[in-house]
């Protein structure tokens, strides 16, 4: 599962990177200042590109809340669905049925730029913190999906089945996140696409040849400390593991 991300680019690095622009200049203060260690669970603002307008970058909430909901219940929704990982995963194989998922898999997907997420590693059921992220620490997007509430918008990244690159990382429930390939990017905010083609950018692999894991730092997992520091990406090694890179 991805419940823990890195976003350290600039509002005009992404901008240049995607060939969009922010949807509202005001925002720019915000999200100009390096996200090191951003964790879901606390549903931190992120930009995303909507499908509904590939021009732009917007903020969204990340942990997606039904449709049918109000502005003032995104909060209360949060805390009665901590126990289902809170909106902030959502199954690819469960697209298509979901009762969130299937109001928005047509025409609300999305993408998600982030430098690295954070993964857990179990060896005798002790989870050791791994990074992953490009060898040029560039940016790249995750496959998402969201909905309009009020204001706002909520979004999920979309998981599956570990390919055998993250199987080794995330070994106890064999989940990754779907990364899109740069060529498909435009592809997933496409308006026309039907249910095989999405199923078919979900199944891509990504070259695991341009990314780059390894063990960090456990404070990633002590609430009390202050994770989001550029020092948290640093690579740890741990007594009792056969590896340290990945």
């Amino acid at each position: 599962m991805c419940y823990q991300t890195r976003q350290t680019k600039t509002v005009k690095d992404l901008e240049l990177r995607y060939k969009v622009t922010l949807s509202n200049p005001s925002y720019g203060p915000l999200f100009n200042e390096p996200s090191h260690h951003l964790n879901g669970f606390v549903h931190p603002n992120m930009l995303l590109i909507p499908q509904q307008k590939p021009s732009v970058l917007a903020p969204g909430i990340w942990g997606i809340v039904p449709p049918n909901k109000k502005a003032e219940d995104i909060r209360p929704y949060y805390k009665e669905s901590v126990r289902y990982g809170s909106g902030l995963n959502a199954q690819s194989e469960k697209l298509f049925n979901h009762f969130i998922y299937k109001h928005s898999v047509f025409t609300m997907r999305c993408i998600i730029p982030v430098t690295g997420f954070f993964e857990p590693h179990t060896v005798e059921k002790k989870k050791y913190p791994v990074f992953i992220h490009k060898k040029d620490d560039s940016a790249f997007s995750l496959a998402g999906i969201y909905t309009i509430i009020g204001e706002h918008i909520t979004f999920t990244i979309l998981t599956k089945k570990a390919n055998p690159y993250f199987e080794r990382i995330h070994n106890v429930k064999k989940r990754q996140p779907v990364i899109l390939n740069e060529a498909s990017e435009t592809e997933w905010l496409d308006t026309e696409l039907t249910e095989g083609d999405i199923k078919s950018i979900l199944q891509e692999d990504y070259d695991a040849k341009q990314l780059e894991a390894y063990t960090i730092n456990n404070d990633l997992y002590k609430p009390q400390v202050d994770s989001n520091t550029n020092t948290i990406t640093e690579p740890v090694t741990y007594p009792g593991l056969a590896y340290t890179y990945l």
